[in-house]
């Protein structure tokens, strides 16, 4: 059985929490959040043991792993600790809001053989999972183009913002809505090697950005786009879409569907005929044993557990993939240029790095 310590209790912490006591094989020892009417009434109620201090609880509980759902600029100190003390870690998204942090962690993971993993939830989506795999094939030939949107309701009004939308605790748009977008396409298609025409637009905020949207280029000569918007209500929720042409065709994939275009049919694909056809995420999803949200929550947990249980150590959604999407993050600011101005300002295209230092 492994022992498990919760710790940050806000909306995901809670739902990794009921997710994680549901599984058969984990036992929750132990919960962590500064909230004390939260840890009150779970202590009250459950009887679960908890702590408003971190290094306590792990100093005075026997665990072998650490589910951490904190706001984003606490990661990497709280991940450092729980890998010092040996424990595999399960960490949101996104694994850390500076490059050089996530290189030591990587390195201090992988010395000590430990299980890694970061809550990008897109990847144990069937539709998302399925357009990995027609991508994989060969079935669309040579890729030449990548689009992935992201677009929801988080910041509709100058006031009342929340740690999300603070730059040194979540980081905005960039960290809380793109980072998926960007994982998806390291997923489906492959990271980029570099990032051009950044546009990174405040609409309400006025810390962070509301808006990212850039091109991004591959060695081979594709291209890709990134379009994320968290700004806007007429979406209920967040919504998330990846589209990839081929030479041979198309896929298109968000939470509910996976399209797929073939000009012709494909000996690697040989159930999917020439033309057009339409999977659905339930017909591509495997059944859960506890449903919260979606399935992909699920599944994403228990997919931490049986990774502690093999000692896979180079799983999905590890340590090391997540940085590679935090580095391109990070050339996203870094081709923005005015990312550190406090007042909301028109957006500003930048030219592709190459003719930056060509032009001068």
């Amino acid at each position: 059985m492994i022992r498990v310590g919760m710790v940050g209790l806000g909306k995901m912490g809670l739902s990794h929490l009921a997710i994680v006591n549901a599984h058969s094989g984990v036992k929750v020892a132990a919960a962590c959040d500064t909230t004390s009417y939260l840890t009150d009434i779970l202590r009250d109620h459950t009887g679960l043991k908890c702590f408003s201090d971190f290094d306590r609880m792990l100093a005075e509980e026997a665990l072998d792993a650490v589910v951490i759902s904190t706001p984003s600029s606490l990661h990497a100190a709280m991940v450092k600790k729980a890998l010092q003390r040996g424990l595999h870690v399960f960490c949101e998204k996104p694994f850390v809001l500076d490059v050089n942090d996530g290189e030591h962690l990587v390195n201090l993971a992988e010395g000590r053989e430990l299980v890694t993993q970061v809550g990008y939830h897109y990847r144990f989506v069937g539709a998302f999972q399925e357009a990995a795999r027609v991508v994989a094939s060969g079935a669309l030939g040579r890729v030449h183009h990548v689009r992935a949107e992201a677009y929801g309701p988080v910041v509709l009004r100058p006031k009342g913002s929340t740690w999300r939308s603070a730059k040194k605790e979540g980081g905005g748009a960039l960290y809380d809505y793109a980072c998926h977008a960007i994982d998806l396409i390291n997923f489906v298609v492959g990271a980029p090697e570099s990032v051009g025409g950044v546009v990174l637009n405040r609409v309400f905020s006025r810390d962070v950005e509301d808006e990212v949207y850039c091109s991004m280029y591959y060695a081979d000569g594709a291209t890709g786009q990134l379009c994320v918007n968290w700004s806007d209500d007429s979406y209920r929720k967040m919504s998330t879409k990846i589209s990839i042409w081929g030479e041979n065709g198309r896929v298109c994939a968000d939470r509910q569907e996976c399209q797929i275009y073939l000009r012709e049919s494909h000996s690697s694909l040989s159930e999917i005929p020439h033309g057009w056809t339409v999977l659905y995420t339930t017909d591509l999803t495997d059944e859960v044993w506890f449903y919260l949200r979606g399935e992909e929550y699920s599944a994403q947990i228990d997919y931490f557990v049986k990774s502690i249980e093999s000692h896979r150590v180079n799983g999905k959604n590890s340590f090391r993939s997540a940085l590679q999407t935090d580095r391109i993050v990070a050339m996203i600011i870094a081709g923005d240029g005015k990312s550190g101005s406090a007042e909301p300002q028109q957006p500003r295209v930048q030219e592709r790095s190459f003719w930056k230092r060509i032009l001068g």
